[in-house]
């Protein structure tokens, strides 16, 4: 299967898998908003017109929408019709154009579907986050120890060109998201284990924040190689109320963890919070390094470009941030097929494997990203034996009101071996919408000393 499908890729794309760390050459990047769009997508749509050429911006909403209401109301495809359905009985048919996750899904999954619609490329960034791009394409590098982030404009797309798997990786983690994400109430669950009603359901607060998304221009050293910092209060269930978790990643050093536990009213350093350990309350369901679908550290895999492939993918998919939808993830084996809308999108795929010495659960992983928008849109995580684990699965909106598109909303993981399912980011069953800030605009938690051991001791009940 492996060399089946990089034959395809290179067969395709004319593309071969890449290990070193090479700078893009001044004809590549040339190509940037010309054959390229700002961000390095190709411009041009595929020769049958199933994915058409770049629309230029990321879309608007139709009429006058604000946080809060729903966002599929006012999406200019929202009256559109799926074009064909894939299911186990034609998956055959179409598995050229899906991972072997997704594969596993429909043929695995009784009733599991996915609706295939015309294909929109209308995500891009405001204009401050293309000139980044474009002014620091020649000078981002990846330091000497092969994974940290040493230098890059931000915010922008790092690599727009990108010659080995890690810059694509970074291209992700500093994915522009305004200077931050608060998410005021949403929920995680974990679905019964097979044969059983016991799903879990756990209520949360959380924030992020991006010092160095501001507008303007930023450099990893001015903000001190602070990646994000990372904020979760649980509020339910009743036995984790009140714990709250502050964390800050960096690009090149292990990140900070502190942790507040009303049992002991106190704060804890939690220094091995981080990579494949189990975030607590889930039943070591979902490990750390799968929070957004990709999360931390990238030190402990050797990544490379296995190179592009055309995909049906979750895109302008705002059944997944609908608050008065159906809760999530406790009654059913996969989110509801009614809730996830397909397209056919190019996507980067690229394979990390652990390196030599080094102790990872999953033994390999590969990773689906948009070109458009460099966000992960699915991936595969295999066991030791190469046998696929878990299939894990995001969609893609534009998100207003910051002028970029967003895959925050509800994203899950299929544990194959287990036989149970994840969801995160869950708004749906009465939350709240999730919300994106351009600017601090006087949150006490868009700014750096709110994510500090110190602050976490005097927000925390104790």
């Amino acid at each position: 299967m492996k060399k089946t499908l990089i034959s395809l890729l290179v067969a395709t794309f004319g593309m071969t898998a890449t290990t070193v760390n090479a700078a893009p050459s001044a004809a590549e990047l040339d190509k940037l908003g010309k054959d390229l769009t700002p961000v390095g997508a190709e411009k041009a749509g595929n020769k049958d017109n199933s994915i058409p050429a770049w629309g230029g911006a990321t879309d608007k909403p139709q009429g006058n929408w604000t946080w809060g209401q729903y966002r599929g109301d006012f999406s200019k495809h929202k009256n559109e019709k799926p074009l064909f359905v894939i299911d186990a009985s034609n998956v055959d048919k179409y598995a050229d154009k899906l991972s072997p996750g997704q594969i596993a899904m429909l043929k695995q999954m009784k009733g599991y579907q996915m609706a295939v619609y015309p294909s929109h490329r209308d995500c891009s960034y405001p204009d401050f986050v293309l000139a980044n791009t474009k002014s620091g394409a020649a000078k981002s590098k990846i330091a000497a120890d092969g994974w940290s982030l040493e230098d890059a404009n931000l915010p922008g797309v790092p690599f727009p060109v990108p010659q080995a798997g890690i810059e694509v990786i970074w291209n992700y983690l500093m994915r522009y998201q305004g200077v931050g994400v608060e998410w005021q109430s949403a929920r995680t669950t974990v679905s019964p284990r097979p044969g059983s009603t016991g799903a879990i359901a756990g209520r949360f607060e959380q924030s992020t924040f991006y010092p160095w998304g501001k507008k303007g221009t930023t450099t990893p050293s001015q903000v001190k190689g602070v990646q994000q910092g990372f904020f979760y209060g649980f509020k339910e269930p009743t036995a984790l109320a009140g714990q709250n978790m502050i964390q800050t990643y960096f690009v090149n050093k292990d990140s900070e963890t502190f942790g507040y536990f009303t049992g002991q009213r106190r704060v804890r350093r939690l220094p091995n919070y981080s990579y494949d350990t189990p975030i607590i309350g889930f039943e070591n369901q979902f490990p750390n390094d799968s929070i957004q679908m990709l999360y931390g550290n990238p030190d402990r895999f050797n990544w490379k470009i296995v190179g592009k492939k055309e995909m049906f993918i979750q895109y302008n998919n705002f059944g997944v941030v609908k608050v008065d939808a159906p809760l999530q993830g406790t009654d059913k084996p996969f989110i509801d097929n009614d809730l996830r809308r397909y397209e056919l999108h190019r996507v980067w795929v690229v394979e990390g494997t652990v390196k030599e010495g080094v102790r990872h659960s999953a033994a390999k992983k590969t990773f689906y990203f948009d070109e458009d928008s460099w966000l992960v849109v699915n991936s595969e995580d295999y066991d030791n034996q190469g046998k696929l684990w878990r299939h894990k699965e995001a969609g893609i909106y534009p998100a207003w009101e910051i002028g970029a598109c967003s895959n925050t909303g509800t994203y899950a993981m299929y544990d194959f071996a287990s036989g149970r399912y994840v969801t995160d980011s869950n708004v749906t069953g009465g939350g709240k919408d999730i919300r994106y800030f351009v600017e601090a605009e006087g949150n006490p938690r868009m700014k750096e000393d709110f994510y500090t051991a110190e602050n976490l001791r005097a927000i925390s009940d104790r």
